[in-house]
């Protein structure tokens, strides 16, 4: 119908065709830049150009063990590039042998040998070792003093004890800690139980300057920064991505003038400036492996929540074919309480955080500005009110439902792009 515009929702990995009404849907999406002709020159350069300081070869010694962090499975860092990139630069200066890859889970379950192999491929993980990292397994972690604003940090003893530890990672808006990549590759990465429970309890969390877009004097990345500075990261090295999950840029060296630099032009091209609140926002988040279960889709929630009128409505389209998940207490938590205002409540009462209760803590701070819908296909209705959140089968109907002079805002990739006033 011409007056009808279709819009391509990053959805599972096979995307949602939906249509909203022409006149008064505004569509915000990530300003595109094509990938990189040749994204392996692009790693190599980083490498060996880096942003600041000397080139990766020559941090590096003969006879040294080498820690790299590198994201989990819900991540779409291109680790199938950037490790055997990196791999290659260190060939000859120490052994595969001497070199453990540790997936960076902070407080996400394990990674299968499945999961690890279609990250890195099978040659990789047949010739070098790679470590979940366990930040329940106390005999895995170091103590490693307090850092930033009275933090107790604990880090993995394999990632304390190497001669050498890299960071490798992906950067974009993150919806409380600022920016991914960088020094989250630490902490909360390759933190202890206790070390991400401070970092992300409900004070922090609840911060105004903890948000999308802000690093400096947002209380949970000063606290992030602090911790990777205080306790040493040898090189950093970060990419940035665009819809197709295709490398644009590559930064490394130091870390901290690193990240700067990969946020600085992550954010160029992720937040958009929009002229009014909308009765609707449409948000996904950003399809697979990013939309894996409702823990994750929280983030889709919070970019929307930036634009969405207070009593407004959030419909958010994501696939969740790992449900909420079942591991962990992200479920238990949200069901723990009679509404998100209660939920809120009793969060803010605990003299100690739990597992999970920052995602629980901002999904509730969003459900009580607005009503917020849920498109999966692998979450039912009773399931979804358990979370306190609406079914929603049909996101055109839904957005229909909401009267024919509801102002309507479209984020088809979600949280890669953030809107602002």
């Amino acid at each position: 119908m011409a007056d009808e515009l279709n819009v391509q929702l990053a959805y599972g990995e096979r995307g949602l065709s939906v249509r909203l009404p022409a006149e008064r849907t505004t569509v915000v999406q990530p300003r595109f830049r094509p990938g990189a002709p040749d994204q392996r020159a692009v790693l190599r350069a980083a490498l060996r150009e880096p942003t600041a300081g000397p080139p990766l070869r020559e941090r590096v010694r003969p006879g040294q063990t080498v820690a790299v962090s590198l994201c989990d499975s819900t991540r779409p860092q291109p680790r199938h590039l950037m490790i055997p990139a990196l791999l290659e630069e260190l060939q000859d200066v120490v052994r595969l042998e001497d070199v453990v890859l540790l997936v960076a889970t902070g407080t996400h379950r394990a990674n299968t040998d499945a999961e690890v192999r279609e990250m890195l491929g099978d040659e990789v993980v047949e010739q070098v070792r790679v470590v979940n990292h366990d930040a329940r397994d106390e005999s895995s972690l170091v103590w490693r003093g307090v850092h930033g604003d009275g933090v107790p940090v604990w880090l993995n003893r394999e990632w304390v004890e190497a001669d050498v530890r890299i960071t490798t990672g992906f950067v974009e808006p993150h919806f409380f800690a600022g920016f991914s990549g960088g020094p989250k590759l630490v902490a909360p990465g390759l933190a202890g139980l206790e070390t991400v429970l401070t970092l992300h309890d409900a004070a922090r969390i609840a911060h105004p300057d903890a948000t999308w877009g802000l690093t400096e004097g947002n209380p949970v990345h000063d606290d992030v920064r602090a911790i990777a500075a205080g306790t040493g990261v040898d090189f950093a090295f970060d990419v940035i991505l665009n819809r197709e999950h295709e490398i644009i840029e590559a930064f490394g060296g130091d870390l901290l003038p690193m990240h700067r630099a990969a946020c600085a032009a992550a954010q160029r091209l992720a937040m958009q400036q929009v002229p009014e609140t909308f009765d609707v926002v449409v948000t996904t988040n950003s399809g697979y492996p990013l939309d894996q279960n409702l823990y994750q889709a929280v983030k889709g929630m919070s970019a929307a929540a930036k634009v969405v009128k207070p009593g407004g409505l959030i419909v958010c389209a994501a696939e969740c074919r790992d449900g909420f998940p079942d591991h962990g207490s992200f479920r238990e938590v949200l069901a723990s309480a009679d509404s998100p205002q209660a939920l809120l409540a009793d969060i803010e009462a605990r003299e100690h955080a739990v597992p999970d209760q920052w995602q629980v803590q901002i999904q509730a701070k969003i459900q009580s500005k607005a009503r917020v819908a849920v498109h999966s296909d692998h979450l039912d209705p009773e399931q979804l009110r358990s979370a306190h959140l609406e079914h929603c089968p049909d996101v055109a109907a839904a957005v229909r439902a909401e009267g024919p002079e509801a102002r309507v805002c479209a984020l088809p990739e979600g949280p890669q792009t953030i809107p602002h006033l």
